[in-house]
């Protein structure tokens, strides 16, 4: 399948543009393609503002072209090719009540202004004629991207009463621009911090897996202790908050060291980042499980964390250890974000980190040396004549570790050793 061709998407998306005018309708680009060409960051999609209705929107592109998305909001697809990808449409409207604390009961097509009106942030409430190329802005939302700053539209208590999951993108925004949250709109998601659980696992998590993988994740994380967001998503961490760090000669608290390691992480995955989000708490494993029932995590998500947190001491001493405890860990296929999570504690306690440098010398060995195939396996017992049962999975346990170690080298020995344990 061919890539997305930005520069097409970008023609795409003022073709439809034009075309809508065209036909006799205003149309503009909207949103976040506004407001990261006005950052002068490449927009990673386009959305366009009109007032035409969803089913005159159809007519004009077609129904062959054409998906409704979500027609009773107001939004119909329009589809490209594969290089200039699909432009959502949708209809200039206001909305009524929210009774779910994230969709309006009801939408009434109306006016730009309108329209704008009813968007969550100022840096999201811009319009862009790609024809005429200016801004329209009925928000003051260009005089806040100068700024740096992070406000609600109108009533923040209001836009965060409607869809509760704007308290979490309020962070998120401000964390991936380097921007700050004005003051109004900061006090009312402290006030409301504690309704966020309202909106389903799935979205909470999907917020949470872009804040902790973005360059921001630092900020990120500080934004959700002061707006008391930190609480309600996953309050294990809050614990880290003045918790001493003995081993720290900078005398930092838990929370300050997990934000260095955080902050030092190369360009961390979800799990990498959220592992290291908790690794110093007595119960990490517990912590990623709370994390999973409140964000819905992927099971590959779930299950590497864990393993990241639970192992993010284990390496420290790699080099005096034997080579059976330290082997199973190398050809884990999680090792590359262990060690960088291992190379990050060491950055952050301002000490050397001879123990990775080990471990990523010995990754560098032949397959054959670093991960050698076992000497005996269980058909290989069964075949020479052992019963099966309950002691099979611990010979050979034992095996690859004296194998590992040096102790045994063949398949007679270790066939000879298992007669041994076998006789006793």
């Amino acid at each position: 399948m061919s890539e997305l061709d930005r520069d097409q998407q970008q023609t795409f998306a003022r073709e439809i543009v034009d075309r809508l005018r065209s036909r006799g309708y205003e149309a503009y680009w909207a949103g976040g393609c506004v407001r990261d060409q006005l950052l002068g960051k490449q927009p990673k999609d386009y959305d366009v503002a009109t007032s035409a209705t969803p089913d005159q929107v159809r007519e004009v592109f077609g129904k062959r072209r054409t998906l409704a998305i979500g027609a009773a909001f107001g939004v119909i697809a329009v589809i490209g090719s594969r290089e200039q990808g699909v432009v959502e449409v949708a209809t200039f409207r206001r909305d009524t009540s929210y009774t779910d604390g994230r969709h309006p009961d009801a939408v009434v097509f109306s006016t730009p202004e309108e329209d704008a009106q009813r968007r969550d942030f100022t840096i999201n409430g811009l319009y862009y004629d790609p024809l005429a190329e200016r801004v329209i802005d009925f928000v003051g939302g260009v005089a806040d991207l100068k700024q740096g700053i992070v406000r609600a539209i109108g009533d923040p208590v209001a836009r965060f009463n409607e869809d509760k999951l704007r308290l979490l993108r309020a962070v998120r925004m401000a964390a991936r621009f380097g921007f700050h949250l004005d003051t109004a709109t900061m006090q009312a998601i402290q006030a409301q911090a504690d309704t966020v659980t309202s909106v389903s696992p799935e979205r909470i998590g999907q917020e949470m897996r872009q804040m902790l993988t973005i360059d921001g994740r630092v900020q990120a994380l500080e934004l959700l202790v002061e707006s008391r967001l930190l609480s309600a998503v996953l309050p294990a961490a809050v614990r880290l908050i003045g918790q001493p760090l003995n081993h720290d000669e900078r005398k930092q608290d838990a929370w300050q060291f997990t934000l260095e390691v955080l902050s030092l992480l190369p360009a961390p995955t979800f799990a990498l980042s959220l592992a290291a989000l908790v690794h110093l708490l007595d119960d990490p494993a517990a912590a990623i499980t709370s994390a999973n029932e409140r964000w819905r995590l992927s099971n590959k998500e779930h299950e590497r964390a864990r393993w990241l947190a639970q192992q993010a001491t284990a390496l420290v001493d790699a080099p005096q250890l034997a080579w059976s405890r330290v082997q199973p860990l190398l050809v884990h296929e999680g090792i590359a974000e262990l060690l960088d999570l291992h190379a990050a504690r060491a950055a952050a306690a301002n000490r050397e980190a001879e123990h990775v440098a080990f471990c990523r010398a010995k990754l560098a060995l032949p397959q054959a040396e670093l991960d050698p195939p076992p000497l005996v396996t269980g058909n290989d017992l069964l075949q020479a004549g052992f019963p099966g049962g309950p002691n099979f999975a611990r010979w050979l346990h034992d095996l690859r570790v004296a194998q590992l170690d040096g102790k045994l080298t063949t398949r007679e020995a270790a066939l000879a050793q298992v007669a041994a344990w076998h006789g006793k």
